[in-house]
């Protein structure tokens, strides 16, 4: 398999001066998916941005990885529903016009 499209969580942590057990710990709260490749571990790259934000809320703000849990999930619904809300608003336009 290419690792073209992930990064180490070695590298990853190693660079964001994290312990391996928060992305441990995010991965069995099912917030992040974890990759294995000749015993070696991957975080996806496109997941990057997101594992940013939860490092932020973790160390910067305190918030338990419940409250992480909780804060992704609202998030991901918000940006949901903003994606469905232009759609309405584009087929509203589309019938106006």
């Amino acid at each position: 398999m290419k690792t073209d499209k992930l990064i180490s969580i070695e590298t990853f942590c190693y660079n964001y001066e994290i312990e391996f057990s928060f992305i441990h710990s995010l991965h069995e709260y099912g917030l992040v998916e974890i990759t294995t490749i000749e015993e070696e571990e991957f975080l996806p790259k496109e997941k990057i941005s997101d594992v940013e934000k939860m490092i932020r809320l973790h160390h910067d703000l305190g918030v338990n990885l419940e409250g992480i849990d909780v804060i992704y999930n609202l998030l991901n619904r918000v940006e949901n529903l903003q994606h469905e809300i232009n759609s309405l608003k584009n087929r509203i336009n589309f019938y106006e016009d």
